[in-house]
C-alpha cells in the first residue's frame, strides 16, 4: 500500500537523519499510528498524541484519553493546538483540564498559545497569549513543570506561509517568560521551554533559533520534507 511505503519512509528518514544527542525530537502523528510509530521510530525520538480528552475513560465515542496515548508507549500529547481552538472550539478552560489530566496520567505534555490576525493587529497578543496561559498554568503542579513544553503559535502564521520575525517571536517570547516568573515562580520561567510555531521551515529556523527565549520549534508541513533534518540541527 502507498500509506505503508510512505509510513515506513517517514520513519526511515527520522531514525537515519534526525537523530541528534544535542536536540530532544518529539514526532506528533494522527492517532492511529501511534502504536506503529513508537515501536519503530528510535527510541531516542519521542512520540506525541496530538491531542486528547480531558478524562481517562467514559462515553467519548471518537476521541482519544492521555491512558490511552500512554497505553501504546507514547510520552508526549500536544494541547491546544490552534486548530483544536480555532476550528474544533476548544476552549481554554478545556484544555487547562486536559493538561491537568495528562500530566496525572504520566504524559508530558507540549500546550500551545497563540494569537489570530485580528488580535495582534489590535495589540491584543500579550492579553490573549496570557489568558490561555492562566487557564494552562492553573493546572499544573509545582513538581510537575519538568513535564511541561510550552509553544507559542501565532494563528497567523500557521499554514500562511508567513512567519514572525524573528523579533517579533523572540518579544512573546520573552514577554511569557516574565509572566511566568510573576505568576509561577523565577525558577520556572527560566527552566522551561518555550518553544516556537509558525511557518517554520530550513530557511528561518536558524536565525530564531539565535534568539536567546526561543527554546525549539514546533514544525508542522515541514516535518515531512527532507530538510526537516536542518530545523533539529538549526541549535547545534
Amino acid at each position: 500500500m502507498e500509506i505503508q511505503r510512505s509510513k515506513d519512509g517517514i520513519i526511515s528518514f527520522l531514525n537515519k537523519d534526525c537523530i541528534d544527542p544535542k536536540v530532544e525530537v518529539v514526532v506528533g502523528p494522527p492517532a492511529i499510528y501511534l502504536d506503529y510509530t513508537r515501536k519503530n521510530v528510535d527510541k531516542t525520538i519521542g512520540v506525541a498524541g496530538q491531542n486528547c480528552y480531558k478524562v481517562c475513560s467514559g462515553a467519548f465515542t471518537g476521541d482519544n484519553s492521555a491512558a490511552m496515548i500512554k497505553d501504546v508507549g507514547c510520552e508526549w500529547v500536544i494541547l491546544g493546538h490552534s486548530e483544536r481552538r480555532n476550528v474544533f472550539g476548544e476552549s481554554s478552560e478545556l484544555i487547562g483540564e486536559k493538561v491537568k489530566c495528562a500530566l496525572e496520567t504520566g504524559l508530558k505534555v507540549i500546550p500551545c498559545v497563540g494569537e489570530k490576525l485580528e488580535e495582534r493587529e489590535a495589540g491584543n497578543t500579550e492579553a490573549v497569549v496570557f489568558e490561555q496561559m492562566k487557564a494552562i498554568v492553573d493546572n499544573i503542579k509545582k513538581e510537575e513543570w519538568d513535564k511541561v513544553v510550552i509553544a507559542y503559535e501565532p494563528v497567523w502564521a500557521i499554514g500562511t506561509g508567513k512567519t514572525a520575525t524573528p523579533e517579533q517571536a523572540q518579544e512573546v517570547h520573552q514577554k511569557l517568560r516574565e509572566w511566568l516568573s510573576s505568576k509561577v515562580s523565577a525558577d520556572v520561567a527560566k527552566s522551561v521551554r518555550i518553544i516556537y510555531g509558525g511557518s517554520v521551515n530550513a530557511g528561518n529556523c536558524k536565525e530564531l533559533a539565535k534568539k536567546p527565549d526561543i527554546d525549539g520549534f514546533l514544525v508542522g508541513g515541514a516535518s515531512l520534507k527532507p530538510d526537516f533534518v536542518t530545523i533539529v540541527k538549526a541549535r547545534s
